[in-house]
């Protein structure tokens, strides 16, 4: 009788990280995915012999961060099963996009709105970047907050200059044919100027301005705000443009029954036909809290003719698998591929930053 195949070990810490990120890109708890990365984390640390062992002897629970389910997720991953956790996730994963939305899916290679654990992330720039690679783009921008939003952990200057120092590092180790680019979502300030040093900004691949205090401003005010920095030379992409925020499983019709956050009260007409002007793109946000700009304002933008970047706003691994929420709303407003800088080749769109 021949002697059985001995199972193959799979890779529990790919294994935890794979449900963390089906977990978040399905808008889960938070407690849920984090309790899978602290588990990722805690084992990652462990060698090998320790983590046999401990799975053996039944005490991977006695360390720091790793629970019931995520010990068992261990055994079954080093047993050579496909966790039972995963396997669940993948049988009910998908998200239902009509054909012109999965083409324009299909058709963007990269996501210029993302965040790392410098600010308000939760995953370093290299692990952000290896999700960027899973889900098929050619490129990531980081951009996190600049330093006026403390709540953020905004980065200074000299912060962001470390951090560019980082990402030449990291990018010459990451597979061939992806680049992280260099970017910031820098605040704009009431007077509409950019919190940052221009010369700095100067440095960046891509700069996403966005609004993020006195979002009940009049808008006479928030217009002029949003207007002086459209014209800013250093700004690209108009990120979500409202500010509005959507409590969990919402859609537009919630801030008609006065739930989550109101968009802010802007001339947006005037706002979009200055993009057009000076050439910037208007962000659809494609987080689920946002969805932002509104699907009637959404319209108004591609009316105006203005150029679009459909990003996720990403602020951990598998929130950058959400451009499909942004594509169906693009597609159902009307707007034209070939105006998504986000579909072009990385040259072109850095030809177009650095214009």
């Amino acid at each position: 009788m021949a002697d059985e195949p001995v199972p193959v070990p799979r890779d529990p810490v790919a294994d935890l990280r794979e449900i963390a990120f089906r977990l978040e890109r399905a808008h889960e708890a938070t407690y849920r995915v984090r309790a899978f990365r602290s588990a990722a984390a805690a084992v990652a640390a462990l060698a090998p012999a320790e983590l046999a062992s401990r799975t053996a002897a039944g005490t991977l629970t006695d360390l720091p961060g790793v629970g019931e389910v995520t010990a068992r997720t261990v055994a079954e991953s080093l047993s050579g099963q496909e966790p039972v956790y995963l396997r669940r996730l993948a049988a009910t994963a998908g998200i239902d996009l009509d054909d012109a939305a999965a083409a324009l899916r299909t058709a963007l290679v990269g996501d210029c709105h993302s965040h790392t654990d410098w600010s308000d992330g939760g995953s370093p720039v290299e692990e952000m970047a290896l999700a960027a690679v899973r889900v098929g783009h050619r490129y990531l921008v980081i951009t996190d907050h600049s330093p006026s939003l403390t709540v953020a952990n905004g980065l200074s200057a000299e912060r962001l200059r470390r951090q560019l120092d980082l990402i030449g590092t990291i990018n010459a180790a990451l597979p061939d044919g992806f680049r992280i680019l260099t970017g910031i979502e820098v605040d704009v300030l009431p007077d509409g100027t950019l919190d940052q040093d221009p010369d700095l900004l100067a440095r960046l691949d891509v700069v996403v301005g966005s609004v993020h205090s006195k979002l009940r401003d009049t808008a006479d005010r928030m217009t002029r705000r949003m207007l002086t920095a459209v014209a800013d030379p250093h700004l690209d992409i108009l990120g979500h443009c409202t500010g509005r925020k959507l409590p969990a499983g919402q859609s537009d019709r919630a801030h008609r029954a006065g739930s989550g956050r109101p968009p802010s009260d802007f001339d947006a007409a005037a706002v979009f036909a200055a993009c057009v002007r000076y050439d910037k793109a208007v962000e659809i946000n494609c987080r689920p809290d946002r969805l932002d700009p509104p699907k009637r304002l959404l319209r108004l933008a591609v009316e105006a003719g203005c150029r679009f970047a459909v990003n996720t706003d990403a602020h951990a691994p598998g929130q950058l698998d959400w451009q499909g929420y942004g594509c169906e709303r693009a597609v159902r407003c009307g707007v034209d591929v070939s105006t998504v800088v986000n579909t072009w080749p990385v040259d072109d769109l850095l030809a177009w930053t650095r214009r």
